[in-house]
Order: structure tokens, then sequence, then C-alpha cells
């Protein structure tokens, strides 16, 4: 397998962000899907997709993602002073902790 085999593609450029700790961001990338509904990736801050989850609709996934501690890049001029969002390629790669969201371990509904 090559890493073009996990590579993933994400149209959007539109980041949002959740600082973890010192140094360390989780990131968000909302893309439309085909039946109609959204998918958000979450990315580390090596261009690593770590996790996904499903919405019926662009607007369910900003206020789950806002909900959830996330906020949007391009509405935050400190945040863009000091962060920088990873850049593609996308690439699947394990999370030390598992699919941190999609299970639900640290997601609010």
């Amino acid at each position: 397998m090559t890493p073009r085999d996990n590579e993933i593609i994400i149209t959007s450029q539109d980041f949002w962000f959740k600082v973890i700790e010192m140094l360390q961001q989780n990131w968000a990338l909302i893309d439309a899907t085909a039946d109609g509904g959204v998918v958000a990736w979450f990315v580390s801050d090596v261009s690593g997709v770590f996790d996904e989850l499903r919405f019926p609709t662009r607007e369910a996934a900003y206020q789950s993602l806002a909900r959830n501690g996330f906020a949007r890049l391009a509405l935050d001029d400190h945040a863009q002073q000091f962060l920088g969002p990873p850049a593609p390629p996308y690439t699947r790669r394990h999370h030390p902790n598992g699919p941190i969201y999609s299970s639900g371990r640290f997601w609010r509904e």
C-alpha cells in the first residue's frame, strides 16, 4: 500500500480549529457528500485524517463543531496570526486514542 492509497481528497479550505494543548490543534474541514449531507473530516497538524462525522446539513455541522469547542479560522483574526492549517495531501492516519470524535468519547451532541 502506497501513501496515495491512503489519500483523502478534501475540497474545502474553510478550516475550523480546536486547540488541544500547547502547540497542538485538531482541524476540521467540511465537504458535501453525494447523498446531500456533509462530512466533517478531522485532521491533525501534520495533515493526517484521523476521524470523520457525517451531518445532514452544513448548518448542523457548523453548530455541532461550535458546541464542541471548534472555531472557524476565517472568523478569528487573532488565531490567523499564529495558527497555520495543515496542507494537502491529506492521508488517513490512526490516532493514538482511536476515533476520538465519532466514538462519542470527546463529542457532545
